[in-house]
């Protein structure tokens, strides 16, 4: 399953659905990113929601036509999204983060076998979900919701109930509209928000406060993160971390949390990450690296995709994500960096 790309999806089979016009194709397109953020927060992968999208997209060209105000198209087709990912979702189905699945272990732990990519959370980049411009208060919001530990509390709901806890309290929908938009009463919105508040506010779920707006102290303490990363200065990136921050590498199910235990595992099995070089990038509304570790037959090797988490000016986990071949691409990442 890959990304999509716009020119893929806008030449439909003619036998299956009409050429719309050009005015039709950039009204839709204008929907794109926000349709796209919200099928992200349903599914959780970045490929997933690509496809949803698609299908979306798709979908609603086939009755343009009906639709003139902007207002209207919106909420149509964020009925056509939400369906698209309700029948894409099973009854039970949800993808995790490694500290969803067991506890926190110690560097001495062998490592597991990878387990299958629809297990995992997947990353996205910023420039897929979050808008360019628009008022600073909604593109704050907009970041928080793609964040990758509220993308891993909505899995812990129940597909409608997630979508609407996300339509409610992300997209500050009536209930009314939420209704009208899942074909069921007031009444049943109402008790699914509650339920899911309370899943959500219940101790099975993580809930950190988001991180502040990147200002001068975030951008040295990335600054520092990097140097110390490269240098491998084990003692100095500890610094850095919350006592209790995440370190942890999807496909495995392994994670470390206390800096001993992290200090030890890179230099222990992770010491061939000793010597890396990172180029920065964004993923779900967070600073974000491509990782090369040095190959040894010169220069360097895609390693991971690291996705920091930060709150109360120090890094408070870091996923590394070692399915390179996949995101890379999407983020625009080389596949090398020559000596």
């Amino acid at each position: 399953m890959g990304l999509v790309t716009k020119a893929t999806v806008e030449r439909p089979a003619a036998a299956t659905a009409p050429h719309p016009s050009a005015d039709a194709i950039g009204q839709l397109e204008d929907y794109r990113v926000e349709l796209t953020a919200h099928a992200y927060r349903m599914l959780g992968s970045a490929f997933e929601a690509e496809d949803a999208v698609q299908e979306t997209m798709v979908r609603a060209w086939r009755g343009i036509d009906r639709f003139e105000g902007r207002s209207a198209l919106r909420s149509w087709l964020y009925r056509i999204a939400t369906n698209v990912c309700l029948s894409m979702l099973g009854a039970s189905q949800r993808r995790a983060r490694p500290m969803d699945l067991r506890p926190a272990q110690s560097a001495d732990t062998a490592l597991p076998p990878p387990l299958p990519e629809v297990t995992w959370i997947e990353p996205i980049p910023d420039s897929r979900v979050l808008p360019t411009d628009g008022d600073p208060a909604e593109v704050a919001v907009a970041r928080e919701s793609v964040r990758l530990a509220f993308v891993a509390a909505l899995q812990h709901l129940p597909p409608r109930q997630r979508a609407v806890l996300i339509l409610r309290e992300v997209l500050r929908w009536k209930a009314e509209e939420v209704a009208e938009l899942l074909g069921t009463s007031v009444a049943a919105v109402n008790s699914a928000l509650q339920r899911a508040r309370a899943t959500l506010a219940s101790g099975k779920v993580g809930n950190d406060q988001p991180p502040a707006a990147m200002d001068a102290a975030q951008e040295a303490l990335l600054a520092r993160y990097v140097d110390a990363f490269e240098r491998y200065d084990m003692d100095a990136l500890t610094a850095l971390l919350h006592e209790d921050a995440t370190w942890n590498m999807p496909p495995y199910d392994l994670w470390l949390q206390t800096h001993d235990d992290i200090r030890r595992w890179c230099l222990g099995p992770g010491i061939g990450c000793q010597g890396s070089r990172l180029i920065a990038t964004l993923a779900n509304g967070s600073p974000a690296f491509g990782q090369f570790k040095p190959d040894p037959a010169g220069g360097w090797e895609p390693w991971s995709l690291q996705v920091l988490e930060m709150s109360g000016g120090r890094i408070s986990g870091i996923t590394f994500f070692l399915d390179t071949g996949r995101f890379f691409p999407v983020f625009g990442l080389p596949n090398r960096i020559d000596a």
